[in-house]
């Protein structure tokens, strides 16, 4: 088999219609013929070797050239939005350290010895949309990672004391974010954009209910049983590994798990009427910073006018844009600019954010962003920057896709999402279908005045 960089600049020049240098044909087709069983198909560069257990557990197994190295991730498809229970936000954060605390078979002082031992890197994160758990590892160590993190899944056991002390531990950490200005103005967007969908709280969740956690022994129990279940969790395993194999140890250290999930009952958004505005005063110094965030739709790998919403976010405010290179390199008056498109389980914010220099240049910069808001609304981009656009993407998503662990976290991430470990594929198909119409209908969908919401911070 080619190696893995080889593989990947072939596929990535392919991407942007770029040769390779003489004598490289032969290579190409070597790297076009490399997976043997299970050929890769769409853009995604690796075999893909995706099954399911009795119990619901999905397995997504990716064989790939690493030296020896193997990324083990489990997505479990829960995080802050599935928060909600008046009260009892933070939960799915606070899971991120209870899970570290051990079992009755691996208690957290033995669990925390095997992992030094191995000489793995553990870790994990909480999203709105999901929490993730990693681990890298070598190879022959597979199977005792399945051992260990399998127990902890299904058979995680805790005190009410290390449950107390835990709780403390996560306030500590809101007060540690309530440092930061970009936090306090994040927080302030999504109370004011929502008003009964759960994704107006942070990940960390509500202070109230974060200092109130100590006491919700009894509730964080059936949290986890509500949401640890096999059929809402995914495990990706990409390295040096068979599929055959892998399976084979995932069925016999997983499969003994019951399912039981219970979706949460998560109220939708109504419709937005009016611009909605804030502002806040962050107790310290900071350059100000504003947020415009638009109501848009959830992530959908088959939907072009998600893609292109995509596109619309680097045409209209990537580095290559008219706005950035005025305000950021031209005129100085920014420090940064950039868009973030709606990529959530469920309709969210199209969002436009910039740190400026000056707080006596705040609306100068909120009305270069409405001008290129208009812009986009009311024509089509050119055909030439659009396809520029699409394929720096592709290129991007494909040379970050170097190592097992870059492989893994971008599959647990778009598979705890949308439910499709397969959606990167789907998703550049309809990329690569873009046209400028589409883009120009997307920036007349989401840039409604009537459905956004601005947020202006400044220090004393």
């Amino acid at each position: 088999m080619p190696s893995m960089l080889v593989r990947l600049l072939t596929i990535a020049a392919l991407a942007v219609g770029v040769s390779g240098p003489a004598g490289a044909p032969d290579v190409a087709a070597d790297a076009a013929r490399s997976a043997d069983a299970s050929p890769a198909k769409g853009v995604f560069p690796y075999p893909m070797h995706v099954s399911k257990l009795p119990n619901g557990l999905t397995l997504v197994v990716v064989p790939m050239d690493s030296g020896g190295l193997v990324a083990y991730r489990t997505a479990v498809r829960t995080g802050a939005r599935d928060e909600y229970e008046r009260g009892h936000t933070g939960f799915a954060h606070f899971f991120e350290h209870m899970m570290f605390r051990g079992t009755e078979r691996f208690p957290a002082e033995v669990y925390g010895r095997i992992v030094t031992e191995l000489g793995a890197d553990a870790n994990a994160y909480t999203s709105a949309d999901l929490t993730v758990y990693q681990l890298d590892i070598a190879a022959e160590d597979l199977e005792r990672v399945m051992e260990i993190e399998s127990d902890r899944f299904m058979n995680l056991s805790y005190s009410e004391e290390a449950f107390k002390t835990e709780a403390g531990a996560v306030y500590g950490e809101y007060r540690k974010s309530r440092a930061s200005p970009g936090y306090w103005l994040y927080e302030k967007l999504l109370r004011v954009a929502f008003k009964r969908h759960t994704y107006a709280h942070m990940t960390i969740g509500f202070e109230a209910d974060i200092k109130a956690m100590p006491t919700m022994y009894g509730y964080s129990k059936l949290f986890f049983s509500r949401y640890y279940r096999p059929e809402n969790c995914v495990v990706i395993v990409a390295g040096d590994v068979e599929p055959a194999a892998v399976k084979a140890g995932v069925e016999r250290y997983y499969g003994a798990w019951e399912p039981g999930y219970v979706a949460p009952k998560v109220k939708p958004e109504p419709a937005q009427q009016r611009e909605r505005r804030a502002r806040v005063k962050y107790p310290g110094k900071t350059l100000p910073r504003l947020v415009v965030g638009y109501k848009a739709g959830a992530a959908d790998p088959d939907d072009r006018a998600w893609a292109a919403s995509l596109v619309l976010a680097r045409l209209a405010f990537g580095q290559t844009s008219d706005v950035y290179r005025q305000l950021r390199l031209e005129q100085r008056v920014v420090q940064s600019i950039g868009a973030s498109p709606s990529r959530g389980r469920d309709p969210g914010l199209w969002s436009i954010s910039a740190t400026v220099k000056r707080g006596e240049d705040i609306e100068r910069v909120l009305a270069e962003i409405d001008k290129t808001v208009a812009r986009f609304r009311d024509a089509p981009p050119a055909p030439d920057a659009l396809a520029a656009v699409t394929s720096n993407m592709k290129y991007g998503f494909l040379m970050d896709l170097d190592t097992p662990s870059a492989v893994a976290g971008r599959l647990a991430r778009i598979a705890a999402i949308t439910g499709a470990p397969d959606a990167y594929d789907r998703m550049y198909a309809q990329l690569e279908r873009v046209t400028p119409a589409d883009v120009q209908r997307a920036a007349e969908a989401i840039f409604n005045d009537k459905r956004r919401t601005v947020v202006i911070l400044e220090g004393e």
